[in-house]
């Protein structure tokens, strides 16, 4: 939609119905009460629900401290599901629901959303992945219509890459509104995707996360997450990522991934065996204290010996000679991204090879997904840039200096080459996949 009408016809699509009471399920969570936080920047009412009175509270105060603005308190009220959810629900224009990534739990939620929801309210999923299709199955036809995922990347109020998915029976003309009225009046950068196993930025995010994690096993944590670090196009490292986001959370996604599809690189989304092993112990990252790193008392790092369950201080660990990447990132410093590239491609020794088998799986799986996540690269682009703050597939291959030379780093690799960047090669269209008003492709390429 975004791409045919003008910042005019937006607007006034945005303009064309009214959202002035949002009611938000799961507020004491992480990405409800961000979700809550953001809602209360373009509605005057916004209800907080909880299992409880108490739990919405806290998910109030943790909102009011995420964003740090008086417009959260004065425009959010809080309740519990058993004394507020009926009332709360039958006068929302939308109903957002943001419980955990349970297929049972959202689908007992979704059946008290429906016994009390007006025909005409909208009721949006924050999914990460699970099927919008199976989410309303068996529901009315007025749920079905007014049914979408609208998934945020957490901070919602930092990050602005948000995922629209449409189920089959949802109303074209909704989707069309929502997609405005998140541009407009959240902020949004909207990409549309396919209602497939993780949706678009998660689909290719994990399976490189996943990869990592996978890798550690034989390398170590900090060996990994300065391979596959920043200078790799990413402001988090991969296994520092896993970690903020929650090994359960990081978990279910690849196990969705891995159940529901079979594509040319369906392995290296099964999750770890070690990483099942701890998380029966208790270990789910920053949330639990412990993950791939954690921090004692006196402030110092401490890494994950993945083979025993152990941990060690990381200024133990010994990593061999990496020096080229501090050339690319003094390349980088001086806005010489091409030149910083060539010096990654070049890089000799194993550990290098491995670094651009990781980042040649990056770019030939997203290639490899499109016209079945989004329908062009440049949705896979927009959320991954704008998602998860990495560097886009795309401006990956332009740094590298095109097509041919992205086939080639990923032939070397030994990686399933994409027919669409073969094609592109040998054609030489386009000479630039990248091109975004909004978005400076220097951000991504991060120094160290």
């Amino acid at each position: 939609m975004s791409s045919r009408l003008s910042p005019a016809e937006i607007r006034k699509l945005a303009a064309s119905r009214k959202i002035e009471r949002v009611v938000v399920l799961g507020a004491n969570g992480t990405m409800g009460y961000g979700s809550g936080a953001l809602f209360t920047t373009a509605v005057p009412q916004v209800t907080f629900l909880a299992r409880t009175k108490a739990k919405a509270e806290e998910g109030l105060g943790d909102a009011i401290k995420q964003v740090r603005s008086p417009t959260v308190a004065s425009r959010s009220t809080v309740g519990s599901y058993d004394d507020d959810l009926e009332a709360a629900v039958a006068g929302a224009d939308l109903i957002f629901e943001a419980l955990t990534e349970d297929f049972g739990v959202k689908k007992e939620m979704f059946d008290k959303v429906e016994s009390c929801r007006r025909d005409d309210s909208i009721v949006a999923t924050v999914t990460s992945g699970l099927s919008i299709n199976k989410l309303c199955e068996g529901r009315s036809d007025s749920f079905r219509k007014n049914f979408l995922g609208l998934h945020f990347f957490n901070p919602p109020n930092v990050i602005v890459g948000t995922e629209l998915i449409a189920g089959n029976d949802t109303d074209p003309e909704l989707v069309d509104f929502i997609d405005a009225f998140s541009q407009i009046r959240l902020g949004r950068e909207m990409i549309r995707t396919a209602d497939t196993p993780a949706f678009a930025g998660n689909r290719v995010g994990f399976k490189v996360l996943n990869e990592a994690a996978q890798l550690a096993e034989q390398l170590g944590p900090m060996l990994v997450d300065r391979l596959i670090g920043p200078y790799t196009g990413r402001a988090m490292t991969p296994l520092a990522t896993i970690d903020l986001v929650g090994w359960d959370i990081h978990r279910a996604i690849v196990d969705n991934v891995y159940d529901n599809t079979n594509d040319e690189s369906h392995e290296t989304n099964k999750l770890p065996e070690y990483m099942d092993k701890l998380m029966e112990k208790g270990v789910l990252g920053n949330k639990t204290g412990r993950g791939f790193f954690y921090r004692d008392d006196e402030k110092k790092q401490h890494v994950l010996d993945p083979k025993t369950g152990g941990y060690s201080p990381a200024s133990e660990v010994a990593l061999p000679d990496l020096s080229y990447i501090d050339d690319v990132a003094t390349l980088y410093k001086e806005g010489r991204y091409a030149e910083g590239m060539q010096i990654f491609l070049g890089a000799e020794g194993d550990e290098a090879a491995l670094a651009r088998k990781v980042i040649a799986g990056y770019v030939s799986y997203a290639f490899h997904r499109v016209g079945e996540v989004t329908e062009t690269i440049d949705g896979i682009d927009r959320i991954m840039g704008m998602g998860f703050n990495w560097a886009p597939p795309s401006v990956l291959v332009d740094t590298m200096g095109g097509a041919a030379a992205a086939v080639e780093m990923i032939s070397k690799a030994g990686v399933p080459v994409p027919a669409n960047l073969e094609e592109a090669a040998r054609t030489g269209e386009p000479a630039r996949f990248f091109d975004h008003p909004r978005i400076n492709v220097g951000k991504f390429f991060v120094a160290g």
